[in-house]
């Protein structure tokens, strides 16, 4: 757990100006951003009241109460009544969209421990939409499987993977990682086609992960097929805003021509 600075510390009155064209209030919350993403102030670290903030960066306590809303609205901060106002910063994990890797997977090649709350599993007929992406005939059945998945128990994403009963006849067969026990059984996924985009949690994703309701989120739908072509998952994930970056090598297709005159 990190340290947080003591009130013995001088003053931090030049981290702000009012010579920028920036309220001070967003000037505080940017530096206590800063602080944050750098590990000055660790997941779950108590922040200095707001009286000791105010005295630390000469500003008013409004201008402190107005800085600490912004981050509390990113979700950066958690605020317990009674208690004062915490870190709420999990694992930052960079995943790189070019490999097809189970969550699990993910999370153990970074040395964190991958885990899983099961909010519902059970076998069910597929919708319309999962149907479509999976290839199937109307009213078959699938397993449903859907997870909150944490990282050194720290709430990262919600998963929901669907998948037709040929591969998986029942779900509670899966007590860690889902392709670890479709490889078992000699299902081995082979490539997936993903989409993302930018959300807003609703109210029961936001509560599950532990951030305030409308913040910023990664919306995953993914398809994932066998080296045949076969569809044999179809997931649907929402994934932490401030904790996942997804990176992608991009080449040229063909090899940039030398330009003559």
């Amino acid at each position: 757990m990190t340290t947080p600075p003591s009130a013995s510390e001088p003053t931090e009155r030049d981290a702000l100006s009012s010579d920028l064209h920036l309220p001070l209030y967003l000037q505080l919350a940017r530096h206590l951003r800063g602080q944050i993403n750098s590990g000055r102030y660790g997941h779950r670290d108590a922040l200095p009241g707001e009286r000791e903030l105010a005295e630390r960066f000469g500003v008013s306590r409004v201008t402190v109460r107005k800085a600490l809303k912004e981050l509390l609205d990113e979700g950066l901060l958690q605020q317990r009544q009674g208690a004062g106002t915490f870190v709420n910063r999990g694992p930052i994990v960079e995943q790189r969209l070019s490999t097809l890797t189970g969550f699990s997977e993910d999370m153990g090649s970074r040395g964190l421990a991958a885990g899983s709350l099961w909010l519902h599993r059970a076998v069910a007929l597929a919708t319309p939409e999962e149907a479509l992406a999976l290839g199937l005939s109307p009213g078959t059945q699938v397993s449903r499987l859907q997870r909150l998945r944490t990282a050194n128990g720290i709430a990262m994403a919600v998963e929901l993977a669907v998948l037709p009963t040929r591969f998986l006849a029942d779900p509670h067969e899966v007590q860690g990682s889902l392709y670890d026990t479709l490889r078992r059984k000699g299902v081995i996924p082979f490539r997936a086609l993903q989409r993302l985009s930018a959300i807003q949690l609703t109210v029961e994703h936001a509560e599950q992960l532990g951030v305030p309701e409308g913040a910023a989120a990664l919306y995953i739908e993914r398809r994932t097929l066998l080296e045949d072509g076969t569809p044999m998952e179809f997931v649907r994930s929402q994934y932490r805003g401030d904790s996942y970056d997804f990176i992608v090598e991009l080449n040229l297709a063909t090899p940039a021509r030398e330009v003559t005159r």
